[in-house]
C-alpha cells in the first residue's frame, strides 16, 4: 500500500498531464466498444441546434402576428366602413325628413 503522500502525489500529477493513450484502441478502432465524443464539438452542435430552435419559433411567431395583424386591420377597416356608412344614411334620413316638413 501507498503513504498518502504518494497517492496526493500521483493525484496532482494526474491532474497536470495528458492522459495515457491507449495504443490498440488507436490502431484498431472497429475494436474499441466505446464511443469518444469531443466535448466542445458536441456542445458547440447543441448550442447552434438550439440557436436554430429558437430562430425558428421567433420567425414562426412573427408570421403569426402579422396574420393576427392583418385579419385585425381587415375586421377594424370592415367595422369603420360599417359606422361610416350608417352615419352616411342617417344624414339622408335626417335631410330628407327636414325637406318633407
Amino acid at each position: 500500500m501507498s503513504s498518502p503522500r504518494e497517492e496526493e502525489a500521483a493525484a496532482s500529477e494526474d491532474q497536470t498531464t495528458f492522459p495515457a493513450a491507449d495504443a490498440d484502441a488507436e490502431l484498431n478502432p472497429s475494436k474499441t466498444d466505446s464511443l469518444q465524443v469531443d466535448y466542445f464539438s458536441s456542445q458547440l452542435t447543441t448550442s447552434k441546434e438550439l440557436k436554430e430552435k429558437a430562430e425558428e419559433e421567433e420567425r414562426q411567431k412573427k408570421e403569426e402576428e402579422k396574420k393576427d395583424d392583418a385579419a385585425h386591420k381587415v375586421k377594424s377597416t370592415i367595422i369603420i366602413s360599417g359606422v361610416i356608412v350608417a352615419v352616411i344614411g342617417a344624414i339622408f334620413a335626417v335631410t330628407k325628413k327636414l325637406r318633407e316638413t
